[in-house]
Formats: C-alpha cells, sequence, structure tokens
C-alpha cells in the first residue's frame, strides 16, 4: 500500500498549524512539498501489506477499499492470496494505471480495480476493509466521514498513524526492511472496528428468582468507549468495561453486592444476547433483551473536522 496526493480546504488558522507538522515531516522525510491536505507518495513494505491485511482478518467475503492506493499492492494482495475483491483511488494517473497493469499480471484485473480519484470525495461506503496510508491531519480530516459513512463492524487499518483521539482497537509495530521513511525501518499499524450506535436509556426486566426485575442503562458513548449508569431495581452503579466493537456490546457494573456482565447485538433500538449474574458463588445466566427507550447521539459525531485537527497540537 502507499499513500497518495489529495486536495483539501481548511481554515488559515487550521492550515497554518497543520502546514507546520507537514513540513516537518517532509522535510526529515527528504521529500518534495505538498499543499496541505496532500500525501506524499511513499510505496509500503510487502511485509507490512501482509501484516495489515492478518490484522484486518481480510477474507474472501470482503470488499477492501485503498485510499493512497499507489502501485496497487494492498488491494492486489487482498484479491490474490485472501480472495477479496475492492478498489483503491489515487490521484497520480501513473501510479493508477501502473496499479492496474499490476493487477492483470497478478490474474485479479476482474476483483481489483483502481481510479483516478480524490480520496475525500470517495464514496466508501461498499468497504468492509479500509486501508490507509496517510498523514496524521489527513487522517483527521477524513475521519468524521469514514465514521458517519462506513457501516458499523467495518475494519480500518492504518500504516504509521492514528486517528487522534479515536484510540484503536489494537496496534502493533514491526521491522519494514527497505522502508524509505521514518527512523530504524520500523512500521506501527492500528486497526479500529467503526462502532454502531449504543448512547441512550435502555429498559429490559430479568428473572429475579422467581419475579421479575426492572433495569434501567444510561449510556454515554465516545467513539467504541461505553460510560454511564446501570439501575437494578431502583439501585444504581457506574458502568463498567464497557466497549462497542461494531454492533457488539459488553458492559459490567456492581449493584448491591451482585455482579452484573451484559452481552449482546445491537439491531436499530433493541439488544439481543446474555447476561451473567453473580452473587458470591452462585452465577446465574439468562437471555437478555432490552429496548432503547431514548436515543442520544454519540460525543464524537459532534466534533467537526477543524476541532479533530486541534488534536495533534
Amino acid at each position: 500500500m502507499v499513500v497518495i496526493r489529495s486536495r483539501a480546504l481548511m481554515s488559515s488558522r487550521t492550515a497554518i498549524g497543520a502546514a507546520a507538522l507537514l513540513a516537518g515531516w517532509l522535510f526529515s522525510s527528504a521529500l518534495p512539498a505538498q499543499d496541505f491536505g496532500d500525501t506524499p507518495y511513499v510505496q509500503t513494505p510487502q511485509n507490512v501489506v501482509d501484516t495489515m491485511l492478518e490484522i484486518a482478518k481480510v477474507g474472501p467475503g470482503d470488499y477492501v477499499v485503498d485510499l493512497g492506493s499507489g502501485d496497487g499492492r494492498m488491494v492486489i494482495t487482498a484479491a490474490r492470496q485472501r480472495g477479496a475483491r475492492g478498489f483503491g483511488v489515487d490521484l497520480d494517473r501513473r501510479l493508477v494505471a501502473l496499479a492496474n497493469r499490476n493487477a492483470a499480471k497478478a490474474g485479479v484485473a476482474d476483483r481489483a480495480v483502481f481510479y483516478q480519484r480524490d480520496l475525500h470525495v470517495t464514496d466508501v461506503s461498499p468497504a468492509s476493509v479500509m486501508s490507509i496510508y496517510l498523514l496524521p491531519e489527513v487522517n483527521l480530516m477524513i475521519r468524521t466521514r469514514l465514521l458517519a459513512t462506513l457501516k458499523p463492524g467495518t475494519r480500518i487499518v492504518s500504516h504509521d498513524y492514528g486517528m487522534g483521539t479515536w484510540t484503536p482497537d489494537y496496534q502493533t509495530e514491526l521491522a519494514a526492511p527497505g522502508k524509505t521513511v521514518g527512523i530504524g525501518q520500523r512500521s506501527k499499524i492500528f486497526y479500529w472496528v467503526v462502532p454502531g450506535r449504543a448512547a441512550g436509556r435502555w429498559v429490559w426486566k430479568l428473572d429475579g428468582e422467581g419475579k421479575p426485575v426492572e433495569f434501567g442503562l444510561a449510556l454515554q458513548q465516545n467513539f467504541q468507549v461505553l460510560e454511564g449508569t446501570l439501575m437494578v431495581a431502583g439501585r444504581s452503579a457506574r458502568v463498567e468495561s464497557g466497549v462497542l466493537t461494531g454492533e457488539q456490546i459488553s458492559l459490567s457494573a456492581v449493584v448491591d453486592g451482585a455482579r452484573y456482565e451484559f452481552f449482546g447485538r445491537i439491531f436499530n433500538h433493541a439488544i439481543e444476547g446474555t447476561a451473567r449474574v453473580t452473587r458470591g458463588t452462585q452465577v446465574r445466566e439468562l437471555a437478555w433483551s432490552a429496548t432503547r427507550t431514548e436515543i442520544w447521539d454519540p460525543r464524537h459525531t459532534a466534533i467537526t473536522t477543524e476541532q479533530a485537527l486541534k488534536e495533534l497540537h
């Protein structure tokens, strides 16, 4: 996978700060200057490509979109080695032509296609896996659109750079022989799963050893992290370990000496799953079915691109 050149307009105040960061990166890499919102072309070592695809668990049922496709190796490898389909975009028509030739040589031109397009206007909604190798400010420029456009459960894998305050679900570092930028020929890989929407107020009942017990849950959401309050028969406690992976939800809380753990999947305004109740040495597992009575916007949806870019400073 490689990175691309793309155009975007920002406020002068934000552009000045991010342009300074970009200038420092370019100076250290000895690459030609780019406009703000652009990313210079750098080839991703093949072992890094292979690791990114492994981390994202790409398989025959996946559709891979690569923003900054360069010579096409990310989508081509996904098609040739893992049976996936997909496309890549790049503004450099010579790289697009090269990528399509490489796909034909690899025998996967029917499943790996490349277009000359700006990543900022590319429709990424078909993706089940999104691949990027862009500069930090470009990641933040597209973050809001990715979260709004990609389906919950879509996997995003990034070479070298994160997404600001959107912490990765997983990250690692590995040797990158032949890498022409950075220090020590090393690469970082960041991985996220696009979260669904769990924020709001939920209600349900569970069997309380012979009689139903009423439960309530008030959830705030920041990306995949969930916080809030669990209420059990009028008593309440803070939610612990609340996580949303796509539309898979898990959370726990201790109320009145009992530990409650919930695992399920969100379907619109309902959750279906399993509850585990532990009191002393007694453990009970019950079917869990909750209904959302009030929906709130996740906190991160209110962040503008300019606000996201401030995370760089």
